[in-house]
């Protein structure tokens, strides 16, 4: 799954001095959004989480310290890019942080928790390409197994979860959007099951 843009977005990337290796992961957090958004049936602007998905990391071009994502926001703002993508840019570090967080870790005392469905889609996708590309489920076996092990490998592996309020944050990401999943799987049941008939 891509977003009518995404060619133009990778090479946005490109031009920017993003790596090809933060490239491949920003490619990968957009299928994955943008799967994770399907399958929740919920309605979300497919479009925003593409690209915000794709988009996320192009601070990265500059740094990959945890001011990436004010500095990604900072470059997508002068690149002309929507305050909703700029806003995913910026409020990606640890799942949405507080003022108080924010503050804590050097980063202007702004409020960056996440507001929109559409945010936290791209949040959550991120974490899950993370675990799935360090290897911590098998690789080539169903990438879901990041989705089922979620809460136990962000519990064990402090690199995920961080903090404990960043912990949280994750975990109800996680709670919330794997709801609207098995949600959306049983209204495709009952209407399979009402086609049947």
């Amino acid at each position: 799954m891509r977003t009518a843009r995404h060619y133009e977005d990778v090479e946005l990337l490109r031009k920017a001095g993003v790596s090809e290796e933060d490239i491949a992961h920003c490619v990968k957090v957009g299928e994955k959004a943008l799967e994770i958004a399907e399958r929740t049936g919920a309605d979300v602007n497919r479009e925003l989480v593409g690209r915000g998905a794709l988009l996320h990391d192009l601070g990265k071009a500059r740094t990959h310290a945890i001011e990436h994502g004010r500095i990604g926001a900072e470059m997508g703002r002068s690149l002309g890019l929507p305050k909703e993508i700029t806003d995913i840019m910026e409020k990606h570090i640890r799942g949405g942080l507080t003022k108080e967080e924010a503050r804590e870790l050097g980063l202007p005392a702004e409020d960056y928790r996440l507001k929109s469905l559409e945010e936290r889609i791209v949040i959550y996708a991120d974490r899950l390409v993370d675990i799935i590309t360090d290897g911590i489920v098998s690789l080539g076996s169903d990438e879901r197994e990041a989705e089922r092990k979620f809460e136990e490998i962000l519990r064990n592996i402090p690199k995920y979860g961080k903090d404990e309020k960043t912990l949280d944050r994750y975990l109800g990401y996680h709670r919330e959007i794997q709801g609207l999943i098995r949600r959306g799987e049983e209204e495709d049941k009952s209407r399979d099951a009402a086609w049947a008939k």
